[in-house]
C-alpha cells in the first residue's frame, strides 16, 4: 500500500510540475511580429556593381523566411544565381530585449559571413553590420523597403572599407510569391 500511495504521489508531483513548467513558459517577444513582413516565398533580381567584391553583374534567386524555434527565431534561406556562380546562405534575425534590437547573423556556401543589427522603421528594414569576405572585413548597410501591399520591396546596399566611404553595391526588386501561412 505504501508503495501505491508512493507512485501515486510522484504521478502527482509531476503532473502537478509539468503543468506549471508548461504555464510559465516563455513567449517570444511581441516585437518579433515587426519581422512577419519579411515571412514567406520571394524572388529577386539585380545588379551588382563593381567595387571591392568583383566586377559586378545581373543576378536572380529566391528567399524564403519563416519564424523558428517556437517564434523566437526568423530564419531566412536565399540561392541565388549570377555572374559570379551560384550562392547559397543561412540567416537567422533574433530580438535583443537587452538591446531593444534585432540581431542578424548571415553565413554564406563559400564562408562569408555577415553579422549586423537589422532595424525596422515601418515598412523599411535595414540590415547593418560587417561582411567578413575572404578574411577582409567590410562594413554593409542595405536597407530593403517594403511597399504598403506586402508584396514587393526594393533593397539597394552599400559597403565600405572604412567606415568614411560608402559605395553602392547592389539593388535589386523582390517580390511576394506566395505570403506566409496563416496560423
Amino acid at each position: 500500500m505504501k508503495r501505491i500511495s508512493i507512485l501515486l504521489f510522484l504521478f502527482v508531483f509531476s503532473f502537478t510540475t509539468a503543468m506549471q513548467a508548461q504555464a510559465q513558459a516563455p513567449k517570444p517577444d511581441p516585437a518579433l511580429k515587426k519581422l512577419l513582413p519579411l515571412v514567406g516565398h520571394w524572388t529577386y533580381e539585380g545588379e551588382s556593381k563593381p567595387g571591392p567584391l568583383g566586377p559586378g553583374g545581373k543576378f536572380g534567386g529566391e528567399y524564403n523566411a519563416r519564424m523558428v524555434l517556437g517564434g523566437f527565431f526568423m530564419q531566412g534561406v536565399e540561392r541565388e544565381k549570377g555572374a559570379a556562380g551560384q550562392m547559397t546562405a543561412l540567416g537567422i534575425e533574433a530580438y535583443d530585449p537587452t538591446h531593444g534590437n534585432f540581431t542578424s547573423n548571415w553565413y554564406y556556401a563559400n564562408g562569408n559571413v555577415f553579422s549586423g543589427t537589422l532595424t525596422v522603421d515601418g515598412n523599411t528594414f535595414t540590415w547593418a553590420g560587417k561582411l567578413l569576405v575572404a578574411g577582409k572585413q567590410y562594413l554593409m548597410k542595405e536597407p530593403m523597403t517594403v511597399e504598403p501591399d506586402l508584396m514587393s520591396a526594393t533593397v539597394k546596399s552599400d559597403i565600405s572599407v572604412d567606415g568614411k566611404t560608402w559605395l553602392p553595391i547592389l539593388e535589386c526588386r523582390v517580390v511576394k510569391v506566395k505570403p506566409a501561412p496563416n496560423k
